[in-house]
């Protein structure tokens, strides 16, 4: 059964930078640790952030990976022991944001981020977490209002911890930060929140506002996307691009479906989760066609496709539109490694939520279409 509870506090616009000292002080944080990566570090962003946190003054952790790992995970746990730390402040894009609530997971409950996998359902056990403060440096994964911590463990594998507890305690969305991020990026993060209205809305579980939040992201991302990238310096795009991020996680409630279940891992490969998820929905919506009908026809109606368009054949020119690969082959994906990824994609929890029942097999021949 779906959960409908949308609690995060939300500071929303141009220069919302500038409220992070504010909440800071208001969430009571003596010592945060601010986790982010080297691009945004480089891209002047940090340096923002560090100036509005005065008179605070947070550790920095810089090493986030595209793909966050627990290799860095324990670097940061490490950083907040020896630092005193008591909260956290997450910068950046989905991989910073994860590695935040992982933190903030394991310095509130201990263990291992395996413990609180949602496949063996440890993900239920997960209470209240260390204080955080997100702040999405790009717009696409929604991360900063989404229940999910997606992790590379060092065995190589996948964790996911699902729960809403793992939500940030405010969120800080200033469009601003996404001026400089360049037209591949944005494409790539982007696709990723027109990807969480599409899927939300095929998936049949029931949850009308997360519905009617999703279907405003597909009209959203679907009209802003291409604007952002071919303008990166577009105001009223970035703005509408971070709005249609924030949109796609808060409609992830009522769950995603078959590309998601396939990005997962694929992803283990050290793709871009974007681009992944972006080749595969052409091949989902074709899948998936005859089973979500009526909500096929609102993604269409909100993306307004042309009509007598194959809704996957507007999907297939909508990536060549943005500058996006259209096959794995081209993200470096090759045949062999493919009935191990259809494997894991059937066995995944968002499989379970995709309108057409799919197999491994099922998972195996649209791979090799995707090829």
């Amino acid at each position: 059964m779906p959960l409908i509870q949308y609690l995060s506090r939300i500071q929303f616009d141009f220069g919302a930078i500038g409220t992070l000292a504010d909440e800071i002080s208001r969430l009571g944080m003596r010592r945060p640790l601010l986790v982010t990566d080297k691009g945004v570090a480089n891209a002047g962003l940090l340096q923002k952030a560090l100036d509005a946190a005065r008179p605070h003054d947070p550790v920095v952790y810089d090493g986030t990976t595209e793909n966050p790992t627990e290799a860095s995970l324990l670097e940061c746990l490490a950083l907040w022991r020896d630092n005193g730390c008591d909260g956290l402040i997450a910068l950046g894009g989905g991989s910073p944001i994860d590695l935040s609530k992982a933190i903030a997971l394991l310095t509130s409950h201990g263990g291992a981020l395996a413990d609180y996998n949602v496949k063996t359902g440890g993900s239920e056990r997960i209470g209240k977490v260390s204080t955080q403060i997100a702040i999405p440096t790009t717009a696409g994964t929604g991360a900063e209002v989404g229940r999910a911590c997606v992790m590379s463990l060092l065995d190589g594998t996948k964790s996911v911890a699902v729960n809403l507890n793992l939500v940030a305690d405010t969120v800080i969305c200033d469009p601003e930060l996404t001026l400089t991020l360049p037209p591949h990026l944005t494409a790539a993060t982007g696709i990723d929140a027109l990807s969480h209205g599409i899927e939300t809305t095929m998936s049949p579980w029931v949850n009308p506002p997360a519905g009617a939040i999703a279907l405003d992201c597909v009209r959203r991302t679907a009209k802003w996307l291409p604007v952002a990238v071919e303008d990166g310096s577009n105001r009223q795009a970035r703005w509408e691009m971070m709005m249609g991020a924030l949109e796609g996680g808060m409609c992830l409630q009522k769950a995603l479906g078959g590309a998601h279940a396939m990005a997962t891992p694929l992803g283990e490969l050290k793709l871009h989760h974007g681009a992944l998820v972006g080749v595969l929905l052409p091949h989902i919506l074709r899948f998936n066609k005859d089973h979500a009908g009526p909500a096929i026809a609102d993604i269409r109606r909100a993306a307004e496709v042309p009509e007598g368009q194959p809704i996957d054949d507007w999907m297939h020119r909508f990536l060549l539109r943005i500058g996006l690969p259209t096959s794995l082959g081209a993200l470096g994906v090759t045949p062999e490694v493919l009935p191990e990824i259809a494997e894991k994609a059937a066995k995944d929890h968002l499989s379970a939520t995709n309108p057409r029942p799919a197999m491994a097999s099922d998972y195996l021949a649209l791979l090799q279409e995707a090829l």
